[in-house]
């Protein structure tokens, strides 16, 4: 198993307080093999970077929504190989939208700790278009210049919506994007529950609960195959490109 690193400049205990893990669970996921060997450095020292720290929060996620161990070796297994760190943030941000909300309330300074960087009045305007995070009722600062404001943040997606702090696009797209995306998926959740219901016996609701347990890992991965799928061929299409796989 091989994963993109940029930049290991990250300690076993820097990796782990980044991810709010202990260092031992960072060394057992890596005796089990889910999380690849650090770069060794000079001294004999491992390093570790953003790909790992992504794969390892992706590993967490999967262990919050119930998966055993050998479930998410199955998991990680079936992803695609060469995925980078933004991949991997990707599939988190899928896999914990199957969780119940985990909305937060934060200042400014603990906002900036856990994105793992200062963050501009801008920036907090970009995250707010993203949905990821709001400013906290009663709170008349907020992303006010200069104050520290207080904020409800979806902690799932945090550290996906920083990353996406540097992709040139202007808050209305990002509402758009928000948008259509939201719109799709809460379409598929509605025909995926519908199924699950027909599925299960009627009126057992825990039977319905167990189906879309079994169901999440393959419905994340299919969805977001499917989705990376089809804007590879419409770019494709649309800058006048041969489909990949060379038909017409």
């Amino acid at each position: 198993m091989t994963i993109e690193t940029e930049e290991p400049a990250l300690t076993v205990d820097e990796l782990a307080a980044r991810a709010g893990v202990t260092v031992r669970t960072v060394r057992f996921y890596g005796t089990k093999g889910l999380l690849p060997p650090p770069v060794i450095g000079p001294r004999r020292v491992g390093h570790y970077g953003a790909g790992h720290l992504a794969r390892l929060a992706l590993i967490e996620e999967l262990r919050r929504q119930g998966l055993t161990l050998a479930a998410i070796e199955r998991y990680l297994d079936r992803l695609p190989p060469g995925l980078d760190a933004h991949d991997l943030a990707v599939h988190r941000a899928v896999v914990a939208s199957w969780a119940p909300d985990a909305v937060e309330t934060v200042g400014r300074e603990e906002l900036g700790r856990r994105a793992g960087r200062q963050l501009g009045p801008q920036d907090v305007d970009r995250l707010t278009a993203m949905g990821v995070l709001e400013v906290a009722d009663g709170d008349t600062d907020g992303a006010g210049e200069g104050g520290e404001g207080v904020y409800r943040v979806d902690a799932g997606l945090l550290r996906l919506g920083v990353r996406l702090l540097d992709v040139p696009l202007s808050p209305e797209a990002i509402r758009a994007a928000r948008t259509v995306l939201l719109d799709h998926a809460r379409a598929a959740a509605h025909e995926l529950s519908r199924m699950l219901r027909e599925e299960a016996p009627q009126g057992d609701a825990q039977a319905v609960r167990s189906l879309s347990a079994h169901m999440q890992p393959l419905v994340v991965q299919a969805l977001l195959t499917a989705f990376q799928r089809s804007l590879t061929d419409e770019l494709r299409e649309w800058l006048g490109e041969p489909p990949a796989d060379g038909s017409r």
